[in-house]
């Protein structure tokens, strides 16, 4: 599994990448290995302030569906479109064309708060 060393990641499987004082956020390698092939994301919160931890979407795979959870207190500017028909690049990038939304941060100060790649392995035990 590939944890990117820039990367911030949650305890709920998602990672973030700060960009100033936008981000942009996906899930895991991990996450996406433990929901198996994706087949469907639900996004609908452009424009919206989402609170941290709370929800902004959701993914959903063959088997389950499970809730996306927001890292750090933003507004979601934009969702990948691409994932509309092709949620699969989640399983084939979720580092890079498998992104999820951008976002303008509201502190960026919550960002250093997130866990290290190596605090996150140490937490999925791998």
């Amino acid at each position: 599994m590939n944890f990117p060393s820039e990367l911030k990641y949650t305890k709920d499987h998602e990672w973030i990448k700060l960009e100033g004082n936008e981000a942009i956020i996906g899930i895991t390698d991990f996450a996406q290995r433990e929901l198996g092939d994706i087949v469907y994301i639900d996004i609908n919160t452009v424009g919206q302030e989402v609170a941290e931890n709370e929800v902004f979407g959701t993914v959903e795979a063959v088997k389950t569906v499970s809730d996306l959870f927001m890292p750090v207190a933003g507004t979601v500017l934009e969702i990948n479109s691409q994932l509309d028909s092709a949620p699969e690049l989640v399983n084939q990038d979720p580092y890079g064309e498998g992104w999820m939304v951008k976002i303008t941060v509201k502190s960026v100060v919550e960002v250093g708060d997130l866990l290290s790649a190596d605090q996150y392995k140490a937490l999925i035990g791998a």
